[in-house]
Order: C-alpha cells, then structure tokens, then sequence
C-alpha cells in the first residue's frame, strides 16, 4: 500500500521543523560533551588535590616517626642492635586510626617493623608483586637508597582484609640500611571520584533530556503555529472561496435576470409583432388564396409556438414571479408547468412563509428544486412527484420525493454538485436518499434560521 504524499502545508513544516531538530541535537551533544569535559577535569583536579594532600600528610608523618627517635639514630653506631630494638620497639607502638602503621625493611628486603601485620615480620620479602605485578619491597627499599619517594600499589588492608589501593612513603636510614615509611590507603578517594563520576553522568543525562526536552518544545511551538497558520489560511481561503462562489452564482442570476428580460421584453414582442402581421397576411391571403392562407397560418402556428418557448426559456432563466411575490409562488408555478409538459402529476405543498426568505436562500431553494425536478423528467422514470416547501425552528426546508427508480436511475453528478454547491453557500445541509419505503428518490434542501429575515426586514424588503 503506497504511503499518501504529504501536503504543501506538511513539507513546509517538516522543512522549517529540519534545522529546529539539526540545531537542537548539536546543542545536546555539545552541551553534553562539553560539560562532560569540564566535569572530568573538576574531578581529576580534586583526585589530585585529594593525593597530593595524602602525599603532604604522609610526609608529615614520617617526620613525626623520625623525630621521635632521630637523637637514637643519632647517637648509635651501624651496628648498635640495641639502638634498632629500640627504635623499632617506638615505631611498632605508632599505630593511627583503623589501618595506619609504620613499616620497616632492611635493603635485603627482610621485614623489621609491622605492628598490624605481625605475620610480615622477619620475612625476606624482596621480589614481591601486587594483584597487578607491580613490585612493591624492592620499589620500596629503591624509593629509601635514593633518600625518600612515594609509591603506589595494592595492598591488603588490615580492617577488612581486602585488597585496596595504598600510597606509601619511605626514606630511608642509610647507616643501618633500613627503610621506613607509612601508607594511606586511597579507597575513599577512589569512592569519592566514582560517586562524582556518577553524579557527573546524571547530570549530563539530564542536561541531555532538558536540551532535548527545550527542543521538542520548540517542535511542539512550531508544530503548533504551523498548524495554526495553516487552519487560519485556509479558513481565510475558503472564505474567499465561498464570496467568489457567491458572486459568481449572483453574477449568473443577475445575467440570468438580464437575458431573460431581454428575451420576454425584446424578442418576444418581436415575434409577437410578426404574429400579428401573419395573421393580417392571412386573412388577405385567404381571400385570393385558399392555399396560401392554409401555409401562412401553419407558420403562425409555428410562430406561435416559438413565442411560448421564449416565453419558457426566460421564464427558466428568471421567474419574475420569485422576485415579486416570493418563493412560494414560484414553486406552484414551477410545478405546474413541469406537470403541463411532462404528464407528471405534481402534490404541491407549502406554508406562508410572507416573503421571509433572502433573495439568496430563495434563489437557492428555487434552483434546487429546478434542478431536481429536470433529474426526475430525465432519469427517474416516476409517475408522481411531491414538492413540499415549509419553514422550522431551524430554518426552511424544501423536500422533493418521486417514486420512480431511485438514486440509481442515473441522476446527473453534476446537476447534483450545482445543489450542493449552492446550498453549501447559504451554510445549509442537502440530503439524498431513498425515499419513504425506499421508493424513489428524496432530495431534502435546509437553510438555516440566519437567512429568514425579521418581520421588520420583510416589510422593508417589500416596499
């Protein structure tokens, strides 16, 4: 099934809705980049300021641990082993917070000093690797030969016996080959960088969804003047498209009006003028001729016929009687003359209306009911004809019912699209259909109660 073609009034809104969503979508994304970019340096900036604060503090620790047993050091010979009980019997008792200690290993790697992790103590440990194999003693004593330095890698942590990222920092005490340092495990700031990093991606959503949520908004105003504009053009268009029908069919009426006075006032009394002089021939004729008077009456009659067809004609074209005595009348007279030259009886009816229809409405009317009655004469084949004017509250309505074949007798499309084309003018309504007891055909003709003019207008109108 092919999909239907868009209107001009869509492909003008889809093309003014293009960029709106081109534009829109650029923005989410560079909104979202670019807040993604700053967000991740704000977190890398604190990660750093974060670490470099741990550096600081584990500096300071250390210089706490040494000045406490600087003047031992001090004081003692390389091989003075009670001065290095002493000394690790004071870095032993240093324990801060859940997982903070001292640590010291000789520079064979052999573990002197691990208060938390007594199963450390006394252990070659050089060559030992992380999780991720990175050394971590021989980094260490590497880090305390060349003076101090930090370094970084797992680590089981004594509270909870799982692995976790430490930052250490050693020096080292060169006359006894030692180094001595501190670590500070880093999970909290790996927590605090994952919930910013988090928050950072709800915050880009939702920049994402009020860009996204600006621009359809934006659509939906497009959308929606665009529509506007559209149902207002067209509405305008149609009302121009209804004067200019309007106009047009006045324009026919009053053309109508003009040859049919043409025609009753000038050809008419032309022929009828000729009649007479025919009939004068006659009579002349008669007295010399027999047989020329018999030819000159045979063209009267001819001529006399030709008077009662202009006559039908102009009158077809614009009763005068509608404009002079009302709608009623003129139907009576139209329904008479349809049954003098068809043999189709016609059941008028209809109620005093006292003029009160407009001249448009009546015209309307009248022309319906012409139309009508030339589709049954045509098509219907019918015997009988009922023709029924009357008004309501909702206005006046003219109903026409044969009983001959029905709507599918052939009925003339575009006699049928003059009627509503006219009563689609007056804003009124045209019903076709079977008529009662589906026989025949019924056309049903309603203006509304706006073009029944007030008692007062009737008057003036008639004066």
């Amino acid at each position: 099934m092919p999909l239907p073609r868009p209107s001009y009034g869509t492909k003008l809104l889809l093309l003014a809705a293009a960029p709106l969503v081109l534009a829109g979508a650029l923005i989410a994304v560079l909104v979202t980049w670019q807040a993604g970019r700053v967000a991740e340096r704000e977190i890398a900036a604190l990660e750093r300021a974060t670490v470099a604060a741990k550096r600081e503090e584990l500096r300071n620790y250390v210089q706490l641990a040494r000045s406490a047993f600087v003047t031992i050091y001090g004081n003692a010979s390389p091989d003075d082993e009670a001065a290095k009980l002493r000394v690790t019997q004071i870095l032993s008792a240093m324990v801060y917070g859940e997982d903070g200690f001292f640590f010291v290993y000789d520079y064979d790697g052999t573990n002197l000093v691990a208060p938390r992790q007594t199963w450390l103590i006394g252990r070659d440990w050089s060559g030992l690797r992380d999780a991720d194999g990175i050394p971590v003693t021989d980094a260490l004593i590497d880090r305390a030969r060349d003076g101090a330095g930090y370094h970084t890698y797992t680590w089981r942590k004594p509270s909870t016996g799982e692995e976790a990222t430490i930052l250490s920092y050693v020096v080292g005490l060169q006359d006894w080959r030692w180094a001595i340092g501190t670590g500070v495990f880093l999970d909290d700031v790996i927590a605090t960088a994952a919930t910013a990093r988090a928050e950072l991606r709800d915050r880009v959503r939702d920049t994402f969804l009020t860009v996204g949520a600006v621009t359809g908004a934006a659509l939906l105003l497009v959308f929606a003047s665009g529509f506007w504009i559209t149902v207002r053009e067209r509405r305008l268009a149609d009302a121009k498209l209804k004067a200019l029908t309007q106009r047009v069919l006045d324009t026919q009426e009053e053309e109508r009006g003009r040859v049919a006075r043409e025609l009753h006032d000038g050809i008419s009394q032309l022929l009828v003028a000729v009649r007479f002089k025919l009939d004068l021939a006659r009579r002349l004729a008669g007295e010399v001729e027999p047989r020329a008077a018999s030819a000159v009456g045979e063209a009267v009659e001819g001529l006399q016929e030709a008077i009662a067809e202009v006559r039908r004609i102009s009158h077809d074209l614009r009763p005068g009687v509608l404009d002079d005595l009302g709608l009623g009348p003129a139907l009576k007279a139209l329904c008479e003359g349809f049954a003098a030259r068809t043999g189709i009886a016609v059941d008028f009816a209809t109620v005093v209306f006292r003029n009160r229809l407009d001249i448009e409405s009546k015209t309307a009317l009248y022309r319906i009911a012409q139309e009508a009655l030339t589709n049954v004469e045509r098509h219907a084949g019918a015997s009988r004809v009922e023709v029924e004017l009357f008004g309501h509250r909702a206005g006046g309505t003219l109903r026409i019912v044969d009983d001959g074949r029905g709507i599918g007798g052939g009925a003339a499309g575009l006699g049928l699209r003059n009627m509503a084309e006219r009563i689609e003018q007056l804003g009124g309504t045209l019903s076709l259909g079977p008529g009662p007891g589906g026989r025949g055909t019924q056309v049903e003709a309603t203006v509304p109660l706006t073009h029944l003019l007030a008692p007062e207008e009737t008057a003036l109108a008639a004066e």
